[in-house]
């Protein structure tokens, strides 16, 4: 179940938001996904109430193994929703 909506900011800041609501068992392999197709600045993830949980700047994780920690981040969160927003800022 993936439904996604786009936002886009003022045209000073160039960055596009997508929100994907998602259950919590999909959202390690989305973020797998968006990630390898790039130009990805920031993941929000946030619970069914519109409350962020996590923020993680992309730029830092897709460094090396730095990405592995938040990624098993990620999936421990994961287990514990059974519905989630994941929020993606693009360039």
């Amino acid at each position: 179940m993936v439904n996604a909506k786009k936002k886009n900011n003022t045209k000073k800041d160039k960055s596009n938001f997508e929100e994907f609501k998602l259950n919590g068992h999909e959202l390690v392999n989305k973020i797998k996904e968006l990630i390898k197709a790039g130009n990805i600045r920031r993941i929000i993830i946030k619970n069914d109430k519109g409350r962020v949980l996590m923020e993680i700047p992309v730029t830092v994780a897709v460094i090396g193994a730095v990405f592995a920690p938040i990624l098993a981040a990620v999936g421990a969160l994961a287990a514990l929703l059974n519905k989630c927003s994941l929020v993606i800022e693009k360039k």
